[in-house]
């Protein structure tokens, strides 16, 4: 199996979870930053598995627009679906749901939501700021979960 997986990464997080989830794969698997990269050729891969973070309530915009660009191609691939937000429990599961279409989540083979981090030596002054004032987080935070990513490839893995 050839597997792609596309992320877009503000602060490294997500960037991170990628990392860590192409080592759980098995196969060939490929690592794409929409953010540098922006179009890659789908038709190349077996599998395609798209992650994100949450700003603002929202998924990066990169994401939202690779998706519904490439809508149809992705309904053709074994695909997974990955979200790195700070959020937990129902507030993290509508982001989620709010991230992705509902048809291409109906026949994800995995779905997963990696937690986050606040890492202000990577913040702007302005994020900073912001941060505090909506998280109420003040300090370097983390709620980034190995544990999901390796369950998340665990599944992927055994999907046909």
């Amino acid at each position: 199996m050839k597997c792609l997986i596309l992320y877009c990464s503000s602060h490294g997080t997500t960037a991170k979870a990628a990392r860590i989830l192409s080592e759980q794969l098995e196969g060939i698997v490929e690592r794409v930053d929409l953010s540098k990269f922006r179009d890659p050729d789908l038709s190349t891969y077996d599998a395609v598995i798209i992650g994100g973070s949450i700003h603002a309530g929202n998924i990066q915009r990169k994401i939202k627009q690779f998706v519904n660009k490439n809508h149809d191609i992705l309904l053709t691939k074994k695909l997974g679906f990955f979200l790195c937000c700070y959020r937990d429990g129902d507030e993290a599961k509508s982001q989620f749901e709010n991230a992705f279409p509902a048809d291409l989540r109906a026949v994800a083979k995995s779905e997963g939501l990696f937690g986050g981090e606040f890492i202000f030596a990577d913040m702007n002054l302005i994020e900073r700021i912001i941060i505090k004032k909506v998280a109420g987080v003040a300090s370097d935070t983390s709620t980034f979960n190995v544990d999901s990513i390796k369950k998340f490839a665990q599944t992927f893995n055994q999907a046909s």
